[in-house]
């Protein structure tokens, strides 16, 4: 699968996750020349005031707050009240958004191995209590398990299946490996959870285990000298990591609800599409270890696999792919299926123009009692925004373009709250987003990263430059350049933006992860704790009110300037980008496309861009306000147009002509997806007919800004 330039380009110096929720982190070689400091560019007194009113204690206030309570999606009404209360103590007016969604929660679930001579592996399936972690330690803390696993049973064979995506499978059924009525046994990376087991149940397969292999975790590890969680930065083996296992690139959302938002007395849809009919369950590198040795010299050993990503590195091991004779797993995972409330906290500061609407999110919900990094990082920091806000607005400032704050649940679940109420808001939406800004994993490491639609790319790294870094004496802009090379990321899905972005709202992502050397995020585990965060991810919690100040600017700038600061030039440049990329893609494909119509469309989109930039500066220069409302819609509109085609062939739910997660990967972003998939599938009728579409769909686009 071809990713977007952005990834290409990367030369990764850590290992890439692709993990609900977190990043897909890609770090460049550092440049060998002399570290380049920008100067800290100028604020504005209101950009200063914002600044000032950032406090990292009360963020870690905020933070021990929501990482002392069980707040799975669905079960923690009183956090987002709590939420909406602080909004409201801020002078933000804010209430709870329910709908009533279908969820599941494990009631129980137990593995064990029986060998070949009738002895049994039991496996623990649980993590260390750690006496220095308190929230590990709470008699209510949540066992492992997989959102939306399906209840079953099963004894089987088991076979290691590498990474579990289809080229694995299809690479083991080549070397006459039995899949069929066998459990699979895959490692984490690479694509989304959801689709490594619908792979396996795609292949026949009973049930499926994934597991974190030490491969993973880079350098950070025991053999290199680092101590494992809770004494050091690397992974403690007992760690697991819950998540979904929806289908995420069919749809996310209510499972139940396909596009249409989901109350109390909803039509309820078949599910089968999107959620798996066989079970799973999340394993730790410790439960796995024995069985990984069991399968040794049996089956195909992994070299002879050759598959990237199928070797691990847990040592002596060849990663044999089974299965061995006689050895069964015994799989069980009752899970409770409900339907549900959740609820989104909304917040809303109305602006001078009613229909131009900035919107800033952050999902509360999380697997786990703590969830210090994921979600809850975002959501100290979001408290915090509000707060900052309210002085502005208690100093008579009142924002040009509406502002409404989000504090969404059931993201962990497929991104449910934000989902439904963009289902349910969309005509509105339609008629007023300006742009969605998204922070989940506000801070989980020093390392900022954004990525975003193109408009956007400008604006938020000139933001960059006004914000110190912690501990660098450096610009954020010179600390996310020098990791980036200057490359904002595509975005796929895997967060809040999602929703928003397929329905022509352009989006940013960011937050701040670890590098290469720094202690290991423990990312849907137990040990995402109040504890970790404080004595690892961010002690002082220093970048968390970085992140904030940065969101903040970001979010009052594209609320407050007269002119809405996007570049839409850009749009083309990256455009260019894309192209090239899909160019690619078929000079190594079996067929022929002709792609000029795709070509002519983006530069007659180019033309039009630099017309509306030049409407703009008269404008501005002539200070016309009806002009600057013309410009202003026209900016607020056009990306609408990348989803005028009708979605994506069977997912309709995503639109996006230009980007869109892949359909294999889940997360990880594909540009013209449309064609760039049908290539790869081998059809070239199916990609003809997407090229008139994408280029219908950019001159739709290009229609709107035209002048």
């Amino acid at each position: 699968m071809r990713y977007s330039t952005s990834l290409l380009l990367a030369t990764p110096v850590f290992p890439s996750l692709v993990l609900g929720c977190q990043r897909d982190r890609h770090f460049h070689t550092p440049n060998l020349l002399k570290r380049q400091s920008t100067p800290l560019a100028s604020r504005s007194a209101n950009e200063q005031t914002i600044i000032d009113s950032f406090s990292n204690n009360s963020i870690s206030d905020w933070s021990y707050y929501y990482t002392h309570g069980d707040h799975v999606a669905g079960r923690n009404k009183s956090q987002a009240q709590w939420t909406a209360d602080k909004w409201t103590e801020a002078g933000i007016p804010s209430s709870l958004a329910e709908y009533t969604v279908f969820l599941n929660y494990p009631l129980n679930n137990s593995l064990s191995m029986t060998y070949a001579n009738g002895s049994v592996f039991h496996a623990g399936l649980v993590e260390d209590v750690l006496e220095e972690d308190d929230t590990t330690t709470w008699d209510n803390r949540l066992p492992s398990f997989h959102g939306y696993s399906a209840t079953g049973s099963a004894s089987a064979e088991f076979v290691y299946v590498g990474l579990g995506t289809q080229r694995d499978y299809q690479r083991l059924a080549d070397l006459g490996v039995e899949l069929e009525g066998k459990v699979a046994l895959a490692r984490y990376g690479s694509i989304f959870r959801g689709l490594k087991v619908k792979n396996a149940q795609d292949r026949g397969m009973v049930a499926c285990l994934i597991y974190t292999d030490p491969a993973e975790d880079g350098n950070v590890t025991v053999a290199n000298g680092y101590e494992e969680y809770p004494n050091g930065g690397a992974r403690n083996p007992s760690q697991v990591q819950r998540g979904s296992v929806q289908f995420l690139s069919t749809y996310p959302g209510d499972p139940s609800t396909p596009g249409y938002p989901s109350r109390e007395n909803s039509t309820r849809a078949d599910m089968s599409d999107v959620l798996p009919r066989i079970p799973s369950i999340p394993i730790s590198e410790k439960d796995a270890r024995p069985l990984i040795a069991a399968l040794e010299g049996h089956g195909v050993p992994g070299a002879e696999v050759n598959r990237t990503g199928y070797v691990g590195a847990i040592n002596g091991s060849s990663y044999s792919s089974g299965p061995a004779p006689g050895v069964t797993l015994n799989v069980q995972n009752m899970m409770e299926e409900v339907y549900t409330p959740i609820w989104n906290s909304i917040g809303v500061i109305n602006g001078t123009n009613p229909d131009e609407t900035i919107i800033i999110g952050n999902h509360r919900d999380a697997w786990i009692i703590g969830g210090a990094g994921d979600p809850n990082s975002g959501t100290a920091v979001i408290v915090e925004l509000g707060r900052a806000f309210g002085k502005l607005l208690a100093q008579g400032w009142k924002p040009k373009r509406n502002i409404v704050l989000c504090s969404w649940d059931a993201e962990e679940y497929g991104l449910v709250g934000s989902t439904e109420w963009v289902e349910e808001y969309i005509p509105w939406l339609t008629g007023t987003a300006v742009s969605y800004l998204n922070i989940d994993i506000a801070a989980s490491g020093p390392h900022p990263m954004i990525a975003a639609t193109p408009e956007l790319h400008k604006v938020a790294t000139d933001t960059m430059k006004k914000i110190a870094w912690p501990f660098t004496n450096r610009t954020m802009y010179d600390i996310w350049n020098e990791d980036t090379n200057g490359t904002v990321a595509v975005l796929g899905s895997g967060s809040d933006y999602t929703a928003f972005v397929h329905r022509g709202i352009g989006s940013i992502d960011m937050g701040s992860d670890g590098g290469p050397g720094d202690p290991l995020y423990p990312y849907h585990s137990n040990y995402d704790s109040y504890h970790w965060m404080a004595t690892f991810g961010d002690p002082g919690f220093h970048h968390h009110a970085a992140m904030g100040e940065y969101l903040s600017l970001l979010a009052y700038n594209l609320a407050s300037e007269e002119l809405i600061p996007f570049d839409l030039p850009n749009y083309a440049d990256q455009m260019d980008k894309y192209y090239e990329d899909l160019s690619e893609v078929i000079s190594v494909s079996s067929g022929n496309l002709s792609i000029s119509d795709l070509r002519a469309a983006i530069d007659t989109f180019r033309s039009q861009a630099q017309e509306v930039v030049q409407l703009s500066q008269q404008a501005v220069s002539s200070n016309d306000t009806a002009l600057l409302q013309v410009v202003n819609h026209k900016y607020r509109d056009f990306q609408r147009g990348f989803t005028s085609q009708g979605g994506l062939v069977n997912r309709e739910f995503y639109q996006h002509t230009i980007f869109a997660p892949g359909i294999d990967t889940g997360y990880a972003p594909v540009t013209f997806p449309g064609i760039t998939e049908a290539v790869e599938a081998g059809n070239f009728t199916l990609a003809q007919e997407w090229v008139l579409k994408t280029a219908a769909a950019i001159r739709v686009a290009g229609n709107i800004i035209k002048t």
